[in-house]
């Protein structure tokens, strides 16, 4: 057989495999999620918003991948909160308990201080246990450059 005969037996081969494998990927009866094979894995959850939905789906996600059983003592998270994103961390919030349960299970709680000058609010108007950085942007800037996932819920 000539080269030019047999090319398109070789493409259909190539295509038959390839989709033979996605098939294989996506069959949602042999899909289980990734696997977590690293030992350690890092996050930074961004809130930049005082919508009460985005507030209490920000601290739902983070207790989730708290929990989730492939990343169970593997994860180094972070909250940085900037903007409107200020009210989850204002005393008298309704976000104060689960707050406290994020911080007792390692998250650390940080706070843009950018935003306190912008908006004229005292450390003192926030959670004693809150931690602050100088720059929202800039925590997520330098968090990214040490290869942690940014999430923006």
């Amino acid at each position: 057989m000539k080269t030019y005969q047999l090319l398109p037996i070789v493409v259909f081969s190539f295509l038959s495999l390839n989709l033979s494998a996605q098939q294989k990927q996506t069959d949602p009866k042999s899909f289980h999620g990734a696997v977590a094979t690293a030992k350690h894995y890092k996050a930074v959850y961004q809130l930049n918003t005082d919508d009460d939905k985005k507030i209490q789906g920000t601290l739902k996600n983070i207790a989730n991948a708290l929990e989730d059983p492939r990343l169970k003592g593997k994860l180094e998270l972070e909250l940085v909160v900037h903007g409107g994103g200020v009210a989850a961390f204002k005393k008298g919030s309704a976000y104060e308990q689960q707050l406290l349960a994020l911080q007792k299970a390692g998250v650390i709680l940080a706070e843009c201080e950018n935003t306190l000058r912008e908006r004229n609010i005292s450390k003192d108007e926030l959670f004693d246990f809150i931690s602050f950085v100088p720059s929202g942007n800039g925590e997520l800037i330098i968090r990214q450059q040490q290869g942690w996932a940014i999430i923006h819920p």
